[in-house]
């Protein structure tokens, strides 16, 4: 019989990657949707997955949608991708971004320790817990947590929280600790798509500069569709636990951009990029930069996509948006 997984977060960038994956192993997928007036499907389009997916009506701040669900569809994995996960706009909705990152977890664990107990649950927690902990220059399982935005410290809550279900109940919870992963279908407001939408943009004669913050700032970037497969395998082992998941290198902001306008063919990227104060965080994290020896060992997982792949992929899929060549 088919497996049955209920993906929170279906409509951003992880979402996706994970229902492809999931639906070529015959699962059958469910896809958690705050009511909409007009839901924008594009991620989905974009993999050809709109029309596989089954929709389901809740919100993470509705404990009592989140309860009906899980009580219904009784999943055998429950993947909790959803999140306010922009990091700069969390200092201006901090309550907000608490409310979903933090309580909308405990929500989704307590749904399920009383509707679902057998349902093994995945938490996508998040590099920027980590914040100024450089321990060795890389950060694990065994690095302290330092967060330095509302964000990072909403996941932290609900990484303990996934946590302590684990180890008080019995569950079957996980953390995925991933660093920063990005594709074609990330949003726009974050950096790597930004760039890479602000350089088709510019080949394609519809702006004239791009406004960027902090190009000193160095990622531990990967592709998405590499990550999700980390997700899974986490949830097929005998015994639940947390993992780092990274590529175990990283490169400046500057290096992406840098990148991006030589695979649009654009030289000399100075003449473009306009550094804005409006773009500088708060509190910044400087560096990151995973050691996830852990999940190459147990998962037997490892990042494939190169950083200068995924730059390029990024790049040739937003000139195609613009027809720009």
């Amino acid at each position: 019989m088919a497996k049955v997984a209920l993906i929170t977060g279906i409509l951003g960038q992880d979402g996706p990657y994970l229902a492809e994956l999931l639906l070529k192993n015959d699962y059958k997928v469910y896809g958690l949707m705050r009511r909409y007036s007009n839901p924008n499907f594009e991620n989905l389009d974009y993999l050809g997955l709109t029309n596989k997916i089954e929709f389901v009506e809740g919100d993470l701040i509705d404990e009592a949608s989140l309860m009906n669900i899980v009580k219904i569809i009784q999943p055998d994995e429950l993947y909790n991708l959803a999140a306010q996960s922009f990091v700069g706009g969390s200092w201006h909705q901090a309550k907000l971004t608490t409310e979903i990152n933090a309580f909308g977890v405990l929500y989704l664990l307590h749904a399920l320790k009383t509707f679902s107990p057998t349902t093994r649950f995945y938490q996508a927690s998040t590099s920027e817990m980590f914040g100024l902990q450089h321990v060795g220059g890389y950060q694990d399982e065994t690095t302290p947590f330092h967060p330095r935005s509302p964000y990072g410290i909403s996941k932290v809550y609900a990484y303990w929280m996934t946590v302590n279900f684990r180890e008080s109940y019995g569950l079957f919870t996980c953390n995925g600790i991933l660093f920063n992963h990005e594709s074609p279908l990330r949003g726009i407001q974050f950096v790597t798509r930004k760039i890479t939408d602000g350089v088709a943009r510019i080949k394609a004669g519809l702006a004239k500069d791009l406004h960027l913050g902090n190009l000193e700032a160095k990622r531990d970037w990967g592709f998405a569709g590499d990550y999700v497969e980390a997700m899974h395998l986490m949830l097929q082992k005998s015994k639940p636990s947390d993992y780092v998941v990274g590529t175990g290198d990283n490169h400046s902001v500057q290096e992406f951009v840098e990148l991006a306008f030589k695979y649009a063919d654009i030289p000399d990227w100075k003449k473009y990029v306009v550094i804005d104060p409006r773009f500088k965080r708060p509190a910044e994290v400087p560096v990151l930069r995973a050691k996830a020896a852990k999940a190459e060992k147990i998962l037997g997982w490892k990042a494939k996509l190169s950083f200068d792949k995924l730059v390029k992929m990024m790049v040739d899929a937003d000139l195609k948006r613009y027809n720009a060549k």
